[in-house]
């Protein structure tokens, strides 16, 4: 470990040992105390050498198993894996205009990830849909997501009754004893910064260890508002709560599958919101993904984000600066890596298509010189410029013609008809309603 790496790691241990975490979750309270951490009401002080005893029986590298076998990824070492993006309340169109996400939105982009190439990770929240009630929501998404997709499922979030009800449908899929043995859905799991972990994350926390699925522990710290005003005060804090994370995790089952997710970056001064495109937010990323190496822990970090209000200049360059940090750094898991604007604000189909174009080039790039034919770009505008010809337009032509080509290249993968049948049976009896399908 290097000088710098070495100092935020001591940092890190420091904050553990005399600051703590708060743990808003008296089971897994309980659980650490029995395991001889110090607790002070809902305060945690782990010892240095506590998490580092702990952090060593995280696996350095684990696999997620999707419907479809040729879908499955390993997470760890050098490989990388890209998912699109996740959470947004809103979509943004090709002229800037903002609407509400919607559940057809969702559909859309779980076709179109399964028709790409860079994807064997479909599902989550895709986007946030606002006609259906929050009750509703993630259960419907994680049944689109096994209806429409094959590939490895990305989790959503909630706490112990919705985490349930995602288990249940699972094992009507997959069966439980098999569920358990293997991994088939990661969960997001951020902490509360500065130093919190609330009860709907640790609820998360506590119900994916029991059944083996691999969580992805991601503080999202802002330098100057949730952390310090300096970045490496910033990263060491934010290390502090991975580390407090992936200790819980093995606490409360030993070998759970976790990751290390540095998602942190520096607040803007001037509005006091997430600056996500900027050289601190790809500094996070890459002294993430090297702490996680001298760890020996899968990492997660990255992706497309960009703080731009529409698909611009903007965009381009800040998310272009982000992907290619993370790749550069052989982060294992890159999530938000397709159609992400306005600092995970929204979703952009436009920029879903610019996104996935970034990929293959950041891909060739990465491959170094070989004998292979030159990168041809699907929606880049190169040779002749007729006068009087719009390139902008010309672009969003091209966009649309591939957003196009795939929706129509889409085939529903099958999922047999008693699956589907018991799925929509269950969620009928948790008053669930399915209607849209």
């Amino acid at each position: 470990m290097n000088q710098k790496l070495e100092k935020i790691h001591e940092t890190s241990l420091q904050i553990l040992e005399t600051t703590g975490v708060k743990i808003f979750h008296p089971k897994i309270l309980s659980i650490a105390q029995k395991k001889g951490v110090k607790v002070n009401g809902q305060t945690a002080f782990f010892s240095p050498s506590q998490v580092q005893e702990w952090i060593k029986k995280a696996p350095s590298a684990f696999s997620v198993y999707a419907r479809n076998p040729k879908y499955n990824i390993l997470l760890g070492g050098e490989k990388t894996e890209f998912a699109a993006g996740y959470g947004a309340p809103t979509i943004i169109d090709q002229k800037g205009i903002r609407r509400k996400a919607k559940f057809e939105d969702y559909l859309i982009f779980l076709k179109l990830i399964q028709q790409c190439p860079f994807f064997s990770i479909n599902g989550g929240i895709l986007v946030q849909p606002s006609d259906i009630s929050p009750r509703q929501s993630y259960p419907n998404m994680l049944f689109a997501a096994l209806a429409y997709s094959d590939k490895c499922l990305m989790g959503g979030a909630g706490g112990a009754e919705e985490v349930n009800t995602v288990l249940d449908m699972l094992d009507i899929v997959f069966g439980k004893e098999s569920l358990i043995s293997t991994p088939r859905i990661m969960a997001i799991l951020n902490s509360t910064s500065p130093l919190q972990f609330d009860k709907n994350t640790l609820d998360t926390l506590l119900l994916f260890a029991e059944y083996g699925q691999p969580v992805i522990i991601s503080p999202a710290v802002m330098a100057g508002t949730t952390g310090p005003i300096t970045l490496a005060g910033t990263i060491a804090l934010s290390n502090a709560e991975i580390l407090a994370g992936i200790t819980l995790a093995q606490m409360v089952r030993e070998g759970t599958p976790v990751m290390y997710g540095m998602q942190s970056t520096a607040a803007d001064m001037r509005t006091g919101g997430i600056a996500d495109g900027s050289p601190e937010r790809a500094l996070c990323v890459a002294y993430g993904a090297r702490l996680a190496k001298e760890y020996g822990i899968p990492c997660r970090g990255g992706g497309t984000e960009n703080d731009a209000k529409s698909l611009s200049v903007q965009s381009g360059y800040e998310s272009m600066m982000d992907i290619l940090v993370a790749c550069q750094e052989k982060t294992n898991l890159i999530i938000h890596s397709a159609g992400t604007l306005d600092s995970h604000g929204a979703m952009s189909y436009e920029k879903f298509i610019v996104d996935i174009e970034i990929l293959g080039m950041v891909n060739r790039f990465l491959q170094g010189v070989n004998t292979d034919e030159i990168y041809t770009p699907f929606i880049s505008r190169k040779g002749f410029h007729p006068i009087g010809a719009n390139p902008y337009q010309e672009l969003l032509n091209n966009i649309d013609k591939k957003k196009e080509e795939m929706l129509a290249q889409y085939c529903q993968p099958e999922l047999s008809q008693k699956v589907f049948t018991q799925l929509k049976e269950y969620l009928a009896s948790k008053e669930i309603g399915t209607a849209i399908f």
